[in-house]
């Protein structure tokens, strides 16, 4: 069995593996022990992160109801996650439907940052342009050190507009940031087990976003 790119998924796999039963086998209880694992981590964090994750959604609510946009932004695999957020907030499966935009969408204005600058402003160049008092600012980053989402921070802090982070591992400096008002942290050491709590921390602060504008009547 020649080396596969994807072998780090799978160390357990001798590269001269001949089995193929043996092989499936393997496969398919790797992908249950993940399955596993993430379920545990989703449970474990969303009960962890319930008060914090309440107080979020009431803010963002109230937010929102005032008129408010919420930005979303994060590097890699969190642009994704920043990409998600805004379709489930603006194009949502039921609710009402709220402005939402990402910050790492836009290709041109991110190059153009990215060269002219530097890579660290290209989230809080865009605040800075858009945003205002009022408004939400949404950031992910895996290790919660991720330069450019921190400065974003600082500067939606700044201009009075409500940040909440959601990070990883112990939390980094995004949880000891004094920017980031509301910080949800997935205690793992695992990007993949990070990322897929995230979206069910994002999937909960949603709903309960949803249900705190329902109860207090906005439209």
């Amino acid at each position: 069995m020649s080396s596969e790119p994807t072998s780090f998924l799978y160390p357990f796999i001798e590269g001269d593996e001949r089995d193929a039963s043996s092989l499936v086998a393997d496969l398919a209880a790797s992908a249950r022990a993940k399955m596993a694992d993430s379920r545990a981590l989703r449970v474990a964090t969303l009960e962890r992160c319930a008060d914090s994750l309440a107080r979020a959604a009431e803010a963002m609510a109230d937010r929102f109801a005032r008129g408010g946009r919420l930005f979303a932004f994060g590097n890699g695999g969190s642009a994704t996650d920043a990409a998600g957020t805004v379709e489930l907030f603006r194009s949502p499966p039921g609710g009402r439907s709220l402005p939402a935009i990402s910050l790492a969408d836009d290709r041109a204005v991110l190059t153009a940052l990215a060269n002219d600058i530097g890579i660290d402003v290209v989230f809080s160049r865009q605040l800075i342009a858009h945003a205002r008092a009022g408004d939400i600012a949404v950031g992910f980053s895996t290790s919660g050190d991720s330069v450019n989402v921190l400065r974003a921070f600082e500067e939606a802090w700044r201009r009075q507009v409500l940040t909440i982070g959601l990070c990883g591992y112990e939390g980094g400096a995004m949880a000891a940031s004094e920017a980031v008002e509301h910080c949800l942290v997935v205690r793992s050491d695992s990007v993949h087990r990070i990322q897929e709590a995230q979206d069910a921390l994002m999937l909960r602060l949603w709903s309960t976003v949803q249900r705190c504008m329902d109860q207090g009547g906005t439209r």
